[in-house]
């Protein structure tokens, strides 16, 4: 089937949004994204669904901005683990300054990780794991004119912009490039290896999709759990254009797609990919991270999400406290 539509709804879609993880300890995974890739922590609240209260951690630039953040779904007292494979989102790389790639390299080692230089469509990558086994790199651009974070143990012109690629594993693309290019607005740029490069937007770095070619790979998990990246969260500048969206996926046949949920600073539609891989369409509320907490004390405070019951002491009780 070839569709050729022109102003599809997908095209609203200006960038990444954020990236959501499975993790272990809480502290761990806290201690991990502050103090060793040097984000900050823009709010501590819990997971929006379900009855078991499980942390929910943003890091990103000083008041998390689109496209800086990482998101985190700390599992430990869940015991869920994930399946890394095939049909999943798979890995994530971050933006630095190409002057700054010896010192995240040197950083790296020096706390302990195993660090592989790759290269793919021009870029070299440093490429190793987290605690928690998610696969991160970090890619030298010359022109991310994002905000850095400011304040923390990285000096600001040697730290992260923010996502550089989001990465799916996937057994074909021959559906998968017409749901990119037809319902999530972009457009195909490149192709090296079994990598297929999207973009959307006005394109560059934290608007790339990267799709890797796997066909013999096992299938990965789905659900939330330890060790795998569950969702990636694209940017929606309006409510309105994100219900464009939503009605135009479904009337393509894509009905995997959820009702608009309110999490809080954002609301967000998911859809599961014919990749497998679960995408979400996010549209940031006015305020964001900033509408319940003053800048000076932002993301220290555990906000407890609507749906949970327990009182605070008791819900600390089963997730933990965190240091920091």
């Amino acid at each position: 089937m070839t569709i050729e539509l022109t102003n599809k709804p997908g095209d609203a879609m200006i960038g990444h949004h954020h990236v959501t993880i499975g993790v272990g300890n809480p502290q761990e995974d806290f201690d991990f994204h502050t103090k060793v890739l040097g984000l900050k922590c823009v709010k501590r609240t819990l997971f929006y669904d379900g009855a078991t209260p499980v942390y929910h951690f943003y890091y990103g630039n000083d008041i998390g901005e689109e496209s800086t953040l990482l998101t985190t779904f700390p599992l430990e007292h869940v015991g869920v683990n994930g399946v890394e494979g095939v049909g999943q989102c798979s890995n994530v790389s971050l933006s630095i300054p190409v002057s700054a790639m010896g010192y995240w390299n040197k950083r790296l080692r020096d706390h302990g990780f195993d660090v592989t230089e790759n290269e793919y469509f021009g870029e070299k990558h440093l490429e190793f794991r987290s605690p928690h086994n998610i696969r991160l790199s970090m890619v030298g651009i010359e022109d991310d004119d994002r905000k850095p974070r400011t304040g923390g143990p990285v000096p600001p012109e040697l730290m992260i912009r923010g996502t550089h690629t989001a990465g799916v594993s996937t057994r074909e693309m021959d559906f998968m490039g017409e749901f990119m290019e037809v319902g999530w607005g972009s457009r195909k740029v490149a192709q090296d290896g079994n990598v297929v490069r999207y973009e959307m937007g006005e394109g560059g770095t934290g608007t790339y999709t990267d799709f890797f070619i796997e066909p013999t790979r096992r299938s990965g998990s789905w659900y939330v759990g330890n060790g795998a990246i569950h969702h990636h969260a694209y940017n929606v500048p309006t409510r309105e254009q994100q219900d464009q969206i939503k009605f135009f996926i479904e009337g393509l046949g894509y009905t995997d797609c959820s009702e608009p949920k309110d999490r809080g600073y954002f609301d967000s539609i998911y859809v599961r990919t014919p990749s497998g891989a679960l995408f979400e369409a996010c549209c940031s509320h006015e305020e964001a991270f900033l509408c319940n907490e003053p800048y000076e004390s932002l993301g220290t405070k555990l906000m407890i999400s609507p749906q949970v019951e327990q009182n605070m002491e008791e819900t600390l009780a089963i997730i933990g406290k965190v240091e920091g």
